[in-house]
């Protein structure tokens, strides 16, 4: 018998309510058609954003909590959430699934950073290629991606990437993604092939969430990613992409950031957290 706490809670979830939140009505069978289509709906519906945290909130990583806030409360998260959302939807449709984990790097080349972004490895029934599915970076893709050396530049959507296959310390397998953006070719971050678990996800969620050198504890960053643009809040300061390279910034108003929240990015705070995000006390940390 296999220990649970190798495995997702797929038995857990509520399929129907899950499926109902992201709107697809498709075949759930475990195929890479069903894969492609959960990635795209569930990156597009579900935002990224870490406002618990400002709000001055734990992030619980357990299925009840997640199906609370993400389907219940249609909120967003970050990717601990939302791949821990997606494994169990993927396990309990039969799909195979590893978590593994990442180390972003947004193009730094000096300094080691933590792995803190989560991953999943993905094969299908109906072939016997891998996947990789990140559903919780909040810039896409919209697809998986095929986990393959030769790969080089792909297209998913209108959205450009790049894998990279290296050799890591002690010759381990190493992979790159890169993505095409404002600034050109922008390596996204490092991941690796090691299984990793809820346990060990449980762990990266607690230093991202507490930790003074985490970007997630000192302002809000809300991203939501569509096929043709992408927006992005970073403290005060929105910018919206293209695919072409191209965008725009602007700075809002404290003010502003529930409407705008809102509007672009789907995500309704009550009363009592509009305000406390709008009086701007995070501005002192």
């Amino acid at each position: 018998m296999t220990d649970p706490a190798y495995r997702w809670n797929g038995a857990a979830i509520d399929l129907d309510a899950y499926l109902a939140r992201i709107g697809f009505d498709g075949e759930r069978a475990p195929t890479s058609a069903t894969l492609r289509r959960l990635v795209c709906l569930h990156t597009t519906t579900i935002p990224f954003e870490n406002l618990e945290i400002i709000l001055g909130r734990t992030i619980p990583l357990d299925l009840s909590a997640l199906q609370d806030k993400l389907i219940g409360r249609r909120r967003g998260g970050y990717c601990y959430e939302n791949i821990g959302i997606f494994a169990a939807v993927l396990e309990r449709l039969g799909f195979g699934v590893t978590g593994v984990s990442g180390r972003v790097t947004m193009g730094a080349t000096v300094g080691l950073r933590p792995a803190t972004h989560a991953l999943l490895r993905v094969t299908t029934e109906d072939d016997e290629r891998v996947w990789m599915v990140d559903v919780g970076f909040g810039a896409g893709p919209l697809e998986p991606y095929e986990l393959v050396p030769s790969a080089g530049e792909f297209t998913l959507g209108r959205w450009r990437f790049r894998l990279e296959r290296r050799v890591g310390e002690l010759d381990t397998e190493l992979w790159a993604l890169h993505q095409f953006g404002r600034d050109g070719w922008l390596e996204r971050y490092t991941f690796g092939t090691q299984p990793q678990y809820r346990i060990d996800f449980e762990v990266g969620n607690h230093f991202v969430s507490t930790a003074p050198r985490s970007p997630f504890t000192t302002r809000p960053f809300v991203q939501r990613f569509l096929p043709d643009v992408h927006y992005v809040i970073d403290g005060t300061t929105m910018t919206t992409e293209y695919p072409d390279g191209s965008g725009d910034t602007r700075e809002l108003e404290l003010a502003e950031l529930p409407k705008v929240l809102s509007e672009i990015f789907d995500i309704d705070l009550d009363e009592a957290d509009a305000a406390t995000l709008s009086e701007g006390g995070w501005l002192l940390r």
